[in-house]
């Protein structure tokens, strides 16, 4: 591929979450999804490490005082993952740009659009050098973005915290910024959306954080060759002198890497002292080890900082962005966070703390034509990624005039009413000594654990009759079951144990939809299985 990046973006799949056709996730010889980084560049900037220490050398901002210093040492020694974290469960991504407007193909449509889409966009826009992806920045309006009934939304869900796309691969930042001057307060929609947003979530009691993906803005966009041409001649779009900064398509020197660089950190310090994130996350672009002094110096800056607030706090990433060792079972100060259920995440237990985070729809950015999972779907994820240890980080599609399609609001409130019965068996839980049982069209339960009782969530169509546990056998290594109670629900339940299972007996009608929770005495049960630096145990 004579060193370049080969890029391959997937739609995604969705699986419905009925007792006939919702299996159990595929093991595999890997069920902690434990790795390193790809050996690539990986969508970070395509340099070296003498630049990006040139770059952290350059820094004019001073590290906050605190007990945390830029090395692996330091870093592994003081951080420790916020106990919120490890209770929440369920939170709320998002992914909110400029590809909204044009609301084609997916969030890479700035990639596209000077590739793959080029004739899709010139039907439908005009010619590059006439309408260049700059040029959706005015038709970004907003104007019917309302943060407190997105918060409201968002509260109802029953989620525990939210974090919002600051900036994507596009390079338009959407909070009041003074060290770009592309961002949503000076041009686009004329406000500080992560700054109302953060107001309107903590006002719901929610965490908030924000998602940062802007350095993988240096190399996103390649155009091909007779299309760079025509730009360079007309001194056009990507080639014009105004948007150089917006681009970086036109130079990436050394010189102007370290530049973007610098600048990278400059966002991410603002977004820190403007919103006090309870998280800071980053996709891929940060994987690279060339990178660490870098992360190491953002790092610091955040946790002193945060430790000047009084906050808990942490940075999540991908792979093993932050561990030296290459291994995401050894990462240091960062939660490890798996891309899409079924794909990279854990198809096993893994103790500690990780999220994965999944679409809501068959795009992460807001499509047009994209499908909508539905309540099922999502709630199986979301049983299926706790039964692990896991948090789901449910990605949502705002609309580039500040809505959410009725789609995607029916789906999450639905999610909060499932919640509302079924909350106790998912917040504050951790993994069983199994996570699952049955599945591939048997009777698809899934285990959490919270103090001495036992959930055994059964995902899928209300079963009636008789519900057969067969992890619960009687014996010594399954315990004497003394109570079984159905969650949402006053009814006595009937029950026996013997060596073929716990055998319950379920009432005529469900509590809820899509997924019950039996409450469970008497079981062996395993402490908590939560680690202070986030690793499996």
């Amino acid at each position: 591929m004579n060193g370049k990046r080969l890029f391959i973006h997937l739609p995604c799949f969705t699986i419905v979450a009925w007792v006939s056709s919702f299996p159990a996730f595929a093991q595999t010889a890997n069920p902690l999804a434990d790795g390193g980084n790809s050996q690539g560049f990986d969508m970070a900037p395509e340099t070296r490490l003498e630049v990006v220490e040139a770059a952290v050398a350059r820094i004019p901002t001073k590290l906050p005082p605190g007990p945390f210093q830029p090395t692996w040492e330091s870093l592994k020694k003081n951080y420790q993952v916020p106990q919120w974290f490890n209770g929440a469960k369920f939170g709320l991504f998002m992914h909110w740009g400029l590809y909204s407007v044009p609301a084609h193909h997916n969030e890479w449509y700035e990639k596209h659009m000077y590739g793959a889409d080029r004739k899709w966009h010139e039907e439908h826009f005009g010619p590059q050098d006439k309408f260049g992806y700059k040029d959706f920045i005015p038709l970004f309006k907003q104007e019917k973005f309302d943060p407190d009934a997105w918060a409201e939304l968002f509260k109802k869900s029953g989620a525990k915290f939210v974090i919002p796309t600051a900036q994507h691969h596009e390079n338009f930042a959407l909070w009041d910024s003074a060290v770009t001057p592309f961002n949503a307060k000076q041009m686009g929609p004329k406000r500080d959306l992560i700054g109302d947003l953060a107001k309107a979530v903590r006002k719901q009691g929610l965490k908030f954080g924000v998602s940062n993906h802007g350095i993988e803005n240096f190399q996103f966009i390649n155009p091909p060759g007779d299309l760079t041409n025509i730009l360079k001649a007309n001194h056009a779009d990507l080639y014009d002198p105004k948007w150089a900064d917006f681009y970086n398509v036109a130079d990436r020197s050394d010189e102007a890497c370290k530049k973007f660089l610098l600048n990278w950190y400059a966002r991410n310090v603002e977004l820190i002292d403007s919103y006090q994130p309870d998280m800071l996350w980053f996709d891929n672009g940060v994987d690279q080890r060339f990178l660490d002094p870098l992360k190491l110096q953002l790092a610091t800056y955040y946790y002193n900082r945060a430790k000047s607030w009084g906050k808990d706090v942490s940075i999540s990433t991908k792979k093993a962005a932050y561990s030296p060792t290459d291994k995401n079972t050894e990462t240091i100060g960062s939660i490890i966070d798996f891309e899409k259920i079924g794909g990279r995440s854990p198809s096993g237990i893994r103790t500690g703390a990780w999220q994965v985070d999944e679409p809501i729809g068959s795009t992460w950015g807001y499509t047009s034509d994209m499908h909508v999972s539905s309540p099922g779907s999502i709630i199986g994820k979301l049983v299926d990624t706790v039964s692990k240890n896991g948090t789901l980080l449910l990605n949502l599609s705002p609309k580039a005039d500040g809505t959410f399609p009725q789609e995607q609001q029916t789906t999450l409130l639905e999610i909060g009413q499932w919640l509302g019965v079924n909350g106790e068996a998912i917040y504050d839980t951790h993994n069983w000594t199994q996570a699952s049982e049955g599945g591939r069209g048997k009777m698809n339960l899934h285990f959490t654990v919270k103090g001495d009782a036992l959930y055994a969530i059964i995902v899928g169509n209300w079963p009636t009759g008789e519900l057969v546990i067969a992890s619960l056998a009687d014996g010594a290594s399954s315990g004497k079951i003394s109570a079984v109670t159905l969650v949402g629900s006053n009814t006595k339940l009937q029950f026996t144990q013997d060596s073929t299972g716990l055998k319950v007996r379920l009432p005529g009608t469900a509590p809820c939809k899509y997924a019950y929770s039996l409450k469970i005495i008497g079981a062996k049960t395993n402490p908590a299985t939560a680690t202070l630096s986030g690793n499996p145990q």
